[in-house]
């Protein structure tokens, strides 16, 4: 039985998904070791990240790090618990506070960031190259970017 050339696109589509769950479960668990001394989590530094340049509400947090705001809620209201981030009133919204990092969120991002550039390091190497890395990269972009375009249309 011969397969069709859309069966077989369909199989390495599959496949495909299934290699990026696989890669998404590991990129987390390797950002998690390397956040614990930080004190932070994968999820944590990912948020201070996210407005490390600026405030910006649990909405527009969640929309660039394409995430549930509900989820982006509980992560920030932890770090303002744990003083590593506040919220501020906004202009542009009466109930939506800002959320800002503190010095303190900044220190330990610094730290994360410190400690990722050694993961990046290694796994360049393991790579063979910044070449292949940035190869990656520029295919999950394109990948991303097909799957966004996609997701607005009606049919999916």
């Amino acid at each position: 039985m011969t397969r069709s050339v859309e069966g077989e696109e369909a199989e390495a589509l599959s496949r495909a998904a299934v290699a990026v769950f696989r890669l998404n479960r590991r990129f987390t668990s390797a950002l998690d070791r390397t956040a614990l001394p930080c004190g932070l989590s994968a999820a944590r530094w990912q948020i201070l990240s996210t407005v490390a340049d600026g405030p910006l509400s649990v909405s527009e947090v969640a929309r660039r790090v394409g995430a549930t705001r509900q989820s982006v809620q509980r992560i920030a209201d932890l770090l303002v618990r744990e003083g590593l981030a506040g919220y501020q009133d906004n202009p542009a919204h009466r109930r939506a506070k800002l959320l800002i990092a503190t010095d303190e969120g900044v220190t330990a991002r610094c730290a994360m960031d410190s400690s990722l550039a050694e993961l990046a390091r290694r796994l360049s190497e393991s790579l063979g190259g910044g070449s292949e890395v940035h190869r990656t990269v520029a295919v999950l972009r394109v990948l991303s970017g097909a799957l966004t375009s996609l997701s607005a249309d009606d049919s999916l």
